[in-house]
């Protein structure tokens, strides 16, 4: 009887696990690319949903390219370009500006592309309602 018990036990804690989808909480800041692609190659790997939620800023918008992102309406992603480290900060990088982009769905490519938000290093804001209604992003199921 105690197989059982102990195999109910792991199923439910894998179930649980499944059920419950990851999020961009602890990514809301930004930061460096190492940060982000082990978060985006597991969830890729995965297919479990990925919420976007709250503040997401700079290459926290790379989750948008998850296969099974989502989008929360309360969001809010902040937009700008890529740009270099230490003494490079302050300098536009391409390299980083594409990787962006290339994580974007064309229809939100075009827009940010013909804005100018990837352009500067200031940025930009796009609500998740309009991410969802505008560039056809999934929306969040509620109650995650």
């Amino acid at each position: 009887m105690k197989p059982v018990t102990a195999l109910v036990v792991i199923l439910s804690a894998v179930m649980s696990a499944a059920a419950h989808a990851d999020t961009s909480d602890r990514f809301a800041m930004g930061g460096w690319i190492e940060k982000f692609q082990p978060a985006i190659d597991q969830a890729n790997a995965t297919g479990e949903l990925f919420r976007i939620r709250g503040h997401c800023q700079s290459n926290c918008t790379l989750f948008l390219g998850v296969r099974n992102v989502c989008v929360e309406r309360s969001a809010r992603l902040l937009f700008h370009a890529g740009h270099g480290r230490g003494p490079n900060r302050h300098v536009i990088n391409s390299g980083s500006t594409q990787r962006m982009l290339n994580a974007y769905n064309a229809k939100l490519r075009q827009y940010v592309t013909a804005n100018g938000y990837l352009e500067k290093l200031e940025f930009s804001t796009i609500s998740g309602a309009r991410i969802i209604d505008e560039f056809g992003y999934k929306e969040c199921p509620r109650g995650g």
